[in-house]
């Protein structure tokens, strides 16, 4: 049983999942030519994992986003080899890939205390740099966050996912009776008696041609590349977005969503998978329900999307929207 007494919702007001940030490692220290000393090496930039940090505080914290090391300190008589600047360290949140300005990954952080060197610091002076110090690393950098949860909520808009995130968790993500309500990730946790707990990201709707990044596909398929296990969330009655658009069955719903994952990304269909059929309290629900179970049975003509429907008819939850 899910104590929701007992659950805690962490909800994201202005979230944020991309962040460009400058960094700078040290300049070096001065040499000694004379003694033949060697100056410092400057400071290092690294970003350090650490859970309860947002992108948003980040921002909010460091507004100039703007992130050097200090210098490395001058050879002297007294001190021949100069110490090191210091180093500075920036906490962001787990699930951080960090992107070079033009796109390219070049490292990810998703286990807390991970570290990683965002820009190395100057060479101090020596003999081989005449005893002249370097500039140190700088470059500018983009942080983007993907969601890391035990199961990821996806479905179309207007299917439920906010209302059941709400019904299995104190969550209160906004709801109404219209498309699009979800504009942002929300990520709420269940504890249960034993007192493990389960993390639950609620992902805002997805639309036809999602994979190509419509609707803004990409930043909300991205949150469900690291969710452990996928909820597929459909309304028994269909959807249709618009007046202007074809209306879907059920059935044909759960192969669109399958669609754009396969599309998207392919590994995503290797997820475990569970399908929630929602709004069982409609007219002709239960008629429905019956027609998507043989439909389901018989998946003639599905090709490539076969292996993850079998996974999905394994398990079933009628969920009223009510309850």
């Amino acid at each position: 049983m899910v104590r929701c007494g007992g659950a805690v919702l962490r909800k994201y007001g202005n979230f944020i999942d991309d962040l460009r940030l400058y960094v700078r490692g040290g300049t070096g220290g001065m040499g000694y030519p004379r003694l033949g000393g060697e100056g410092g090496r400057g400071g290092d930039v690294w970003f350090v994992a650490r859970e309860r940090t947002t992108l948003k505080s980040i921002r909010d914290r460091y507004p100039q986003k703007r992130f050097v090391a200090g210098t490395g300190a001058n050879s002297s008589v007294k001190a021949l080899k100069g110490e090191k600047g210091k180093d500075c360290e920036v906490h962001v949140p787990l699930g951080i890939s960090v992107l070079c300005d033009d796109g390219k990954q070049i490292g990810e952080l998703n286990a807390a205390g991970e570290r990683f060197l965002a820009a190395r610091g100057g060479l101090g002076g020596s003999l081989a740099t005449n005893f002249l110090p370097c500039k140190g690393q700088r470059r500018i950098v983009r942080l983007d966050l993907k969601l890391i949860a035990d199961v990821g909520l996806v479905g179309f808009p207007n299917a439920g996912k906010s209302s059941l995130l709400s019904k299995i968790s104190h969550a209160k993500p906004e709801i109404a009776n219209y498309a699009f309500t979800t504009i942002q990730p929300e990520l709420g946790k269940i504890m249960y008696a034993d007192y493990k707990q389960i993390s639950v990201a609620d992902l805002p709707g997805l639309i036809e041609g999602a994979h190509a990044n419509k609707g803004l596909g990409h930043k909300f398929l991205k949150h469900i590349e690291r969710t452990k296990q996928l909820l597929l969330v459909v309304d028994i009655s269909g959807f249709q977005l618009s007046i202007k658009t074809q209306f879907r069955t059920a059935f044909e719903t759960i192969l669109l969503l399958t669609k754009e994952l396969e599309l998207y990304k392919e590994e995503l269909l290797t997820k475990p998978a569970l399908l929630a059929i929602n709004k069982m309290d409609l007219p002709c629900a239960k008629d429905n329900l019956n027609e998507l179970m043989k439909q389901l049975q018989n998946p003639q003509g599905l090709c490539r999307f076969t292996s993850i429907l079998l996974l999905l008819w394994s398990e079933f939850l009628p969920i009223s929207w009510r309850v």
